[in-house]
């Protein structure tokens, strides 16, 4: 039992439909940390340098959401390869001498996601959307797809966007109009960045022995897109195995314990998004 006092939060704007309180609590309490916090903090672009200038030395770190992930890097001391590589920050972790951190765990928590699911290595795959969460995605592609990536996007400014993240991380990035996505379905892998709604229309498309399926939403869910595709017998992950992988590895960063407990944050999660 550890009732040492330190404390933890998520920001971004909008923030009250955060998970990670219930996520990264139920890890402090399976683990003994009783006297660790975690909130939630309204935070937008223009008070974050000021929200991070006050934290003092019970602060272990934070976790941040849109639209914070780049603003936030200026104010820190030092980026990891993996956050620097997509220009994304989601984990502060602040050391002992007052040093600020900056990490991306959606990048391995991705990866996780798909491991546990028995999704190791893929020949290619297709990204369907074209903002950060894409970004965040073909990096994690970077490291377990052989070839190809179809990028289903809307608009020359989009199309040039994932071309250049591709250049950038080493993946060959091909794209394709939105108005062909019912094609993407057939890949291997099929990762969907886009927000609630904007696949709906592919549910009737979904092939008769569909790949894998990783739609990163878990608000509402199961997706029309995930119910269609888990009808066809493919496999299918979600949003909230995003959310857990990727905050185990907050969790371990900030409190320096591990392994964080997984079933249990994953349980919670559950809960919570079944009490909604």
């Amino acid at each position: 039992m550890s009732s040492t006092r330190r404390r933890a939060a998520v920001l971004g704007s909008p923030i009250a439909h955060s998970l990670s309180p219930v996520l990264h609590r139920a890890a402090y309490a399976e683990l003994g940390l009783t006297g660790w916090s975690y909130d939630r903090f309204e935070v937008d672009e223009a008070a974050l340098p000021g929200f991070v200038g006050r934290l003092d030395e019970t602060w272990a770190g934070f976790s941040l959401t849109m639209p914070l992930k780049r603003a936030v890097i200026p104010l820190l001391d030092a980026v990891s390869d993996t956050a620097a590589s997509v220009e994304a920050v989601n984990t502060v972790v602040l050391t002992d001498d007052g040093r600020r951190l900056g990490d991306n765990t959606d990048i391995p928590g991705m990866i996780a996601a798909l491991r546990e699911s028995g999704v190791d290595k893929v020949e290619s795959a297709a990204v369907l959307g074209a903002g950060a969460t894409a970004s965040s995605a073909l990096a994690a592609l970077a490291r377990i797809c052989a070839g190809p990536v179809t990028a289903y996007v809307r608009g020359a400014a989009r199309a040039a966007e994932m071309r250049g993240w591709g250049e950038r991380l080493g993946v060959e990035v091909r794209i394709a109009d939105w108005a062909d996505a019912a094609e993407a379905l057939r890949a291997p892998l099929v990762v969907a960045t886009t927000p609630a709604g904007a696949t709906d229309f592919l549910t009737g498309s979904v092939p008769a022995r569909p790949g894998t399926l990783f739609d990163v939403l878990y608000e509402p869910w199961p997706t029309p897109l995930a119910a269609g595709w888990s009808a066809h017998g493919g496999a299918v992950v979600g949003g909230l195995d995003l959310l857990v992988h990727q905050a185990v590895l907050q969790v371990e960063q900030m409190t320096g314990r591990a392994p964080a407990p997984l079933g249990a944050m994953r349980n919670a999660g559950e809960r919570a998004l079944a009490g909604r």
